[in-house]
């Protein structure tokens, strides 16, 4: 039988990482199984090409895009690109597997669009950008500028929420995590 495709969107410090990592810890009934993504930038400590990510070049990536085998990918900085490979989620969805998609809200719209129906799409959104403000600065890991600059864009990315099929507002994680939970079993 072939895997279902579930869209995972959410602002920098909304929980959703939090949210996925449980789901496939501790719920191996779903058979989770990341998306493995493409990335033009070197590998990082242990990753694996073909585990974490598949590394190509800046070049290889730009054709890949010219021959319209991505379903989503975005340039973060010059010649370092990430996507999503049309082949491999097929790959994946052929082996069984429910393929989760932890993208950016752009990424998630489109991922979306393409299979329709065939696609859960989850946003997980913070109860307020004033709570975001205070997770991030809990967190420790970034300056007052660099929290600011999460704000900014977090502050856009909500405006993208209504895109999902649905919101769930982490104002309480165990909530939460039933919540989306529960979107799972149904859906797959």
């Amino acid at each position: 039988m072939k895997g279902k495709l579930i869209i995972f969107s959410a602002p920098s410090g909304s929980g959703k990482s939090t949210i996925v990592n449980w789901l496939m810890q501790n719920h191996a009934e779903l058979n989770l199984y990341f998306s493995i993504s493409c990335t033009s930038r070197q590998p990082r400590g242990t990753e694996r090409h073909g585990v974490e990510y598949f590394f190509i070049t800046p070049e290889e990536f730009r054709l890949k895009i010219d021959n319209d085998e991505f379903l989503e990918y975005e340039e973060v900085y010059q010649d370092r690109f990430y996507g999503t490979l049309k082949k491999q989620v097929e790959c994946q969805r052929n082996a069984g597997q429910n393929v989760v998609f932890d993208v950016d809200v752009k990424g998630g719209v489109k991922i979306k669009k393409y299979y329709g129906d065939d696609a859960i799409s989850i946003f997980i959104q913070p109860p307020s950008i004033e709570e975001l403000r205070q997770r991030l600065v809990g967190r420790g890991t970034d300056t007052p500028e660099a929290i600011e600059s999460r704000l900014a864009k977090a502050s856009y990315e909500l405006t993208f929420a209504d895109q999902f099929d649905h919101i769930i507002v982490n104002d309480d994680l165990d909530k939460a995590k039933a919540e989306t939970l529960q979107l799972l079993q149904t859906f797959i």
